[in-house]
């Protein structure tokens, strides 16, 4: 009659097995020598049970251990379970010196081809470790594969960069890859040819996006091209593709975000590499957007910020509408000030080919300013940082920065005085055309000093014009445009302003203020109708 089990392991606290003691420590050494001292301790039989967590692959690695040990030390040993079985047999010392040709050695034989095996034999075994990594990482069993899936990937770079574009994935297959590893040397080799190229997949790009970003991680460290050592374009594509599915797919979280941040910096320093000749302005925003949500250093964002700010004049409206997290900002506003500065550190002079670029990244901020203005959270000081980043010579015209005002002021009908007349000190009057000017004259959200300054601000544009004064019966409060060739004809232009000074009784006052002190305390005074020639009224 067989003897019964008297021994129970707990694996994980999940599944409890009832082996026999003696068949089991014929082969696993950590487990005899365990038993052995609980008995020299004096332990009964009854308590001869063993808890055991955190083991390699969970209850279905103790499965396999204990087939191999009631199966008189065979076990079928395929890719898909070799590691799991290499990792077992270390951790419970199932060595030669326990017994010869023991589980440790038989798994060792079977790895001794893997530098033979195929790419899809390669990849089963590698995300066979995912579930016991850390052990797989700390037995040398990653080193092993990942060094064998390295070999593929620089090889196929080769292939994808030497090959044309039009050229089929099955040339860069894993039967036809090229032993040479690509050289930025090689003559056949143009940037044309590289930028066409690199819009293509390579034909491992799916295949390992799979993985988990560790895995990732050594990968990229046995190329030779972690961090700032990436200098391999097609491997910088792979990361983008790779962290952009998983920026879509969220499974970044606490617990991965750290590897995650160092491919998104490992990416970045690849872009940084090829700059300009490779990506373009609106590509580089495309890689901010993707690296951006994975906790990019300081250091690597300042320069990929140098790089897209210094061509930010080629940039759309589009491409500066980056996501913003800063006090519910729905957009990045601080993102670009910083991105106007380096253009204007870097564009400065006053020469001709700078002064084109400036101007066209003022209507670009322009546009920038009235689609950020209805944002319930952005605050006046943001809205100023946007408006002046820019020096004034960037901007021929003003009105376009008066419409953001306006919208601004339309959104966020709560804010004091004093916030709208802060809000206006970026308008230079002088370049606002008369159209604008009279629009802001008659909004009754610019507060009525402003709206005059912009008025007296256009008489430098009209010729000297005579100033009589009518009879006492006139109203302090009525100012009439008079010309004395047109003395009885008014043009379209002054019955506006007309019903516009009507409209705005309280900002008659103001002026009235104002030109006592710029005539000498006139009290009454009639402005003749200018010539229909003539831009816009003039103001004393």
């Amino acid at each position: 009659m067989p003897k019964p089990c008297d021994l129970q392991i707990n694996i994980d606290g999940q599944q409890i097995f009832l082996l026999k003691e003696k068949v089991i420590s014929k082969y696993c050494g950590g487990l005899k020598k365990i038993l052995n001292h609980r008995k020299r301790r004096g332990h009964v039989k009854q308590e001869l049970g063993i808890r055991i967590n955190d083991f390699p692959g969970g209850p279905e690695g103790f499965e396999l251990v204990s087939m191999f040990c009631y199966n008189n030390g065979k076990i079928q040993i395929t890719e898909a379970n070799v590691c799991l079985l290499h990792c077992c047999a270390v951790y419970l010392g199932m060595t030669e010196e326990v017994l010869s040709n023991n589980l440790l050695q038989q798994t060792e034989a079977f790895l001794q081809g893997i530098f033979n095996w195929k790419w899809s034999e390669t990849l089963v075994i590698l995300k066979s470790c995912e579930r016991f990594y850390a052990y797989a990482d700390g037995y040398g069993l990653l080193e092993k594969i990942i060094s064998v899936l390295a070999k593929f990937v620089q090889n196929s770079d080769s292939n994808l960069l030497m090959s044309s574009p039009s050229a089929s994935s099955s040339s860069s297959s894993p039967e036809t890859n090229s032993a040479k590893r690509f050289s930025f040397s090689s003559k056949k080799t143009t940037p044309e040819k590289i930028k066409s190229t690199l819009s293509r997949k390579a034909w491992w790009f799916d295949d390992l996006a799979t993985l988990p970003p560790n895995i990732i991680e050594k990968l990229v460290q046995a190329i030779g091209a972690y961090k700032a050592d990436n200098k391999d374009l097609v491997l910088t594509r792979f990361l983008l593709h790779y962290l952009k599915l998983a920026t879509q797919t969220r499974v970044v979280n606490s617990s991965n975000n750290s590897a995650y941040a160092a491919l998104a910096e490992t990416a970045t320093y690849g872009v940084i590499s090829v700059g300009k000749e490779i990506f373009s302005c609106r590509g580089l925003f495309w890689v901010l957007r993707i690296v951006s949500k994975l906790g990019l250093g300081r250091d690597v964002r300042t320069e990929l910020e140098k790089l897209i700010g210094g061509m930010i004049e080629q940039a759309t409206l589009d491409d500066l509408l980056v996501s913003g997290h800063d006090m519910g900002v729905y957009y990045d506003i601080n993102l670009v000030i910083r991105l106007v500065k380096v253009f204007v550190d870097m564009n400065g002079s006053d020469d001709g080919m700078c002064l084109q670029k400036l101007k066209r990244v003022g209507r670009l901020i322009d546009k920038y300013l009235r689609e950020i203005s209805p944002d319930q959270n952005l605050k006046i000081s943001k809205f100023l940082g946007v408006a002046e980043c820019l020096p004034d010579s960037a901007r021929d015209c003003y009105d376009g920065v008066y419409k953001a005002i306006d919208i601004y002021l339309q959104s966020h009908p709560i804010i004091t005085f004093e916030e709208r007349s802060r809000l206006c000190r970026c308008l230079n009057y002088t370049k606002l055309t008369f159209e604008a000017s009279k629009d802001l004259a008659k909004n009754p959200r610019i507060p009525p000093r402003v709206a005059m300054q912009a008025l007296i601000s256009q008489q430098s544009k009209v010729p000297t014009i005579d100033y009589v004064t009518e009879s006492p019966r006139v109203k302090p409060s009525q100012l009439v445009l008079y010309n004395e060739k047109t003395r009885n004809s008014f043009t379209k232009e002054k019955k506006e302003m007309e019903l516009n000074i009507d409209k705005m009784q309280w900002g008659v006052i103001e002026l009235a203020k104002l030109h006592k002190e710029m005539n000498g305390h006139v009290s009454k005074l009639i402005l003749l109708d200018p010539p229909r020639s003539s831009s816009s009224p003039r103001f004393c």
